[in-house]
């Protein structure tokens, strides 16, 4: 019986020790991905700062850029002398502006970046020569400088949604591992702790009453000895035998 109570505390006390040892490698494991995340985070916020300020100086240049255009598109009208919209648009067989795109990594988020490049000659390049060529010239610079900025801006404001998304999701992320799963954790592994140290007082009272009842059963055992060689029926005791002999006391430590 007692070495069936032996085997079960010591199985139960394995299985305690298997579970403290899972739980803190994934205590662990939750500290570092919320130390990981939250640097993350911080790249992000950084970024997306740093987006945003472009965003509302690149607005503030378009207003100026747009509006240069506007009016240089006016005097190249008043130069030439009417409308000359229809004309270009008829003649258009293709973009000279094109645009292509790439993306940015930035702490694992790939962001989309847009770019404008030129592409092919310009085939109104003796437009206006012999009326209005030089604002016919400035209304193309200033409208090439607004599209650009223009696809700046939209790059700009790409990205920005695109990182004000990862941030959310990745704030929710370091905030759950923060003041969900590492509580968690850390509540079961001191649930743990305070199991394994109740199994190991029980041992230690339970080796301790064995080791009263053998101690009790020595002296019974004794004393019936003591009287028999009293009353002359028992004969002198032979040397120990170490390795029979299985009377050894449990030491407790």
């Amino acid at each position: 019986m007692a070495s069936s109570c032996a085997t079960d505390s010591q199985l139960l006390l394995s299985q305690h020790f298997r579970a403290q040892t899972m739980m803190k490698g994934r205590l662990s494991g939750a500290q570092k991905g919320h130390s990981l995340l939250k640097k993350k985070a911080e790249a992000l916020q950084m970024r997306f700062r740093n987006i945003l300020g472009k965003i509302i100086e690149t607005k503030t240049l378009m207003g100026d850029v747009m509006k240069d255009a506007a009016f240089s598109l006016a005097e190249a009208k008043f130069a030439s002398g009417g409308d000359f919209n229809q004309s270009v648009l008829q003649n258009v067989t293709k973009a000279r502006i094109k645009i292509r795109s790439k993306m940015d990594n930035v702490a694992g988020t790939n962001l989309p970046v847009f770019e404008s490049f030129e592409d092919g000659v310009d085939q109104y390049e003796l437009t206006g020569l012999s009326r209005g060529g030089q604002q016919m010239a400035k209304l193309k610079i200033n409208y090439k400088r607004a599209i650009e900025l223009l696809v700046d801006l939209a790059s700009l404001q790409a990205s920005f949604v695109t990182l004000d998304n990862v941030v959310k999701l990745t704030n929710r992320r370091v905030n759950a591992i923060e003041h969900v799963i590492i509580p968690r954790y850390e509540r079961t592994l001191a649930y743990i702790i305070s199991e394994l140290d109740e199994l190991e007082r029980e041992e230690f009272y339970r080796l301790k009453k064995i080791q009263e009842k053998k101690k009790q059963a020595r002296d019974k055992a004794e004393k019936e000895k003591a009287a028999l060689k009293a009353a002359g029926q028992l004969k002198e005791e032979e040397g120990r035998n170490m390795i029979v002999d299985d009377n050894d006391e449990d030491l407790l430590f």
